[in-house]
């Protein structure tokens, strides 16, 4: 009784640190270093957007950007929603986001449906292809334009949704789920009579509605911040989505057209405009997340482990 004592002693001491259940100063120091990471993503987002929804008098007081809410106004957000530049390249932004988004989900659904069928047509060569992307990287900048501009998707959106409407690494992901998908169930569909494209509709999509929130999810953030592909294939500015035009408030210090006079003559400062467009291009991101948060877990993770 004594050695089995012992060794179990011996086995508790012999557990590393990270595994031992945290004191009460372990407690306060994992609560302070989360706080402070905590105040150093929240304050910046505080700022822009308490300086978004202030007056004129309150950010010239100040001297730039506000931390206490004064004198608080929507004018400026008014006034980029009521027309002009910036309501334009939000409504591009958004449509942009939602065809880009269906129509790389169709693509990678079917792309990785087929490499689950594991003698299907060519199945380890393309398999292999796509692997090899992953390690080679894309063409390159200029043999991509020259591709563009030979396909004649110049100044058009399909130069914007085209290039990147696959992510092999999000294909990946999807095969590996849909390969935990019970092999019973489809044989029983065949069986039945059922042909695959019914098979993917009414079994393996709604049986994998994680991964599908996860990498849709994905995709809709990359459409919705691809700033590069408008600034190198989009030439007309009634074109530009919104953050390329983030982009000319922010760092060019251009004025929005519709809104040149009312900033010029002060009632509605720059910062302000500057900051509501900030606010403007962060909100569908951050409205989305929380509802696809949930699904991370499942999404990423059971389909990496288990495939």
């Amino acid at each position: 009784m004594s050695v089995l004592t012992q060794d179990k002693d011996e086995g508790t001491r012999r557990r590393p640190p990270w595994e031992e259940e945290p004191g009460k100063v372990g407690l306060t120091a994992k609560g302070v270093i989360l706080g402070i990471a905590l105040l150093a993503i929240v304050f910046p987002l505080w700022i822009v957007v308490i300086t978004s929804l202030s007056d004129a008098e309150t950010i010239s007081r100040t001297g730039g950007l506000v931390v206490w809410p004064q004198g608080i106004t929507f004018d400026a957000y008014r006034e980029l929603l009521s027309g002009g530049q910036v309501a334009r390249s939000m409504v591009i932004s958004i449509c942009l986001t939602l065809v880009g988004t269906a129509f790389s989900m169709t693509v990678s659904v079917l792309a990785a449906y087929g490499l689950t069928r594991m003698g299907s047509l060519w199945h380890r060569s393309l398999l292999m292809t796509l692997l090899a992307t992953m390690f080679f990287g894309g063409a390159g900048l200029i043999p991509s334009y020259l591709l563009i501009q030979t396909l004649g998707l110049m100044n058009s959106y399909g130069a914007l949704i085209l290039p990147m409407a696959v992510s092999v690494f999000n294909v990946l992901v999807l095969r590996a789920f849909f390969m935990n998908v019970g092999q019973e169930l489809m044989d029983s569909a065949r069986i039945d009579g059922a042909g695959e494209f019914r098979i993917l509709w009414q079994i393996v999509l709604p049986l994998s509605r994680a991964v599908i929130a996860v990498i849709s999810l994905f995709y809709a953030v990359a459409y919705w911040g691809n700033w590069f592909s408008a600034f190198i294939y989009i030439t007309d500015q009634e074109k530009m989505p919104l953050q390329n035009v983030l982009q000319q408030l922010v760092i060019a210090g251009e004025r929005p057209a519709g809104m040149a006079q009312v900033i010029g003559t002060g009632q509605i400062p720059s910062i302000a405009v500057q900051t509501a467009v900030m606010v403007l291009a962060l909100v569908p991101v951050a409205v989305l997340s929380p509802f696809v948060q949930k699904h991370f877990k499942k999404g990423m993770l059971i389909g990496a482990v288990k495939g």
